[in-house]
């Protein structure tokens, strides 16, 4: 377990930036404590400062797990955000959408949106930035990437995609034997 590189930093808030913006920093100054990055095996873990210093104590070799993972490093030195780190990306989330009931199950099953199953889209959505996808219920599914900004989205015929995906809460039962 250790701090972060500023060139890891800046990999993970430049990620993060694309979900939430500025409210990253709403992450790390919070009303119950103060909570920090730090990175054991690849994987970037949020964590309490108090827990973190505890967890100092453990053998490297001995400790598993500490505070959620946000996500990890690729072998190339990408960051890959896991499904673990949407409670935290959701509440702060500058562009969303809302998938019909129909297309719920679609994308729990790792598909991306269709303009079919879109319900809403948060106004002047750009293309290619972060969303989170939620239920027309209002409960956090996942997240992926806009395909197409909120002004295409009204052209576009049903078949077209709307959001690539790239995690949702299926993944929990999908890869519940690699998700630490």
């Amino acid at each position: 377990m250790r701090p972060l590189t500023e060139e890891e930093t800046k990999i993970l808030f430049e990620k993060l930036a694309k979900y939430i913006g500025e409210n990253i920093k709403l992450l790390i100054d919070r009303p119950d404590g103060t909570y920090c990055f730090r990175l054991h095996k690849e994987r970037v873990y949020y964590v309490a400062e108090d827990i973190m210093r505890r967890a100092a104590n453990v053998c490297r070799e001995n400790l598993i797990s500490f505070g959620v993972c946000f996500g990890k490093f690729t072998k190339t030195r990408k960051f890959r955000l896991h499904i673990t780190a949407l409670d935290y990306l959701a509440p702060y989330a500058k562009f969303k959408i809302w998938v019909k009931p129909s297309a719920e199950q679609s994308f729990l099953y790792g598909n991306h949106v269709m303009k079919s199953g879109l319900g809403r889209i948060t106004d002047n959505t750009p293309k290619y930035q972060g969303v989170v996808v939620y239920s027309m219920a209002d409960v956090p599914l996942g997240f992926g990437v806009a395909a197409k900004s909120t002004s295409e989205c009204r052209k576009t015929d049903p078949m077209s995609i709307i959001s690539f995906h790239q995690a949702d809460v299926g993944e929990y039962l999908r890869n519940e034997d690699s998700l630490t």
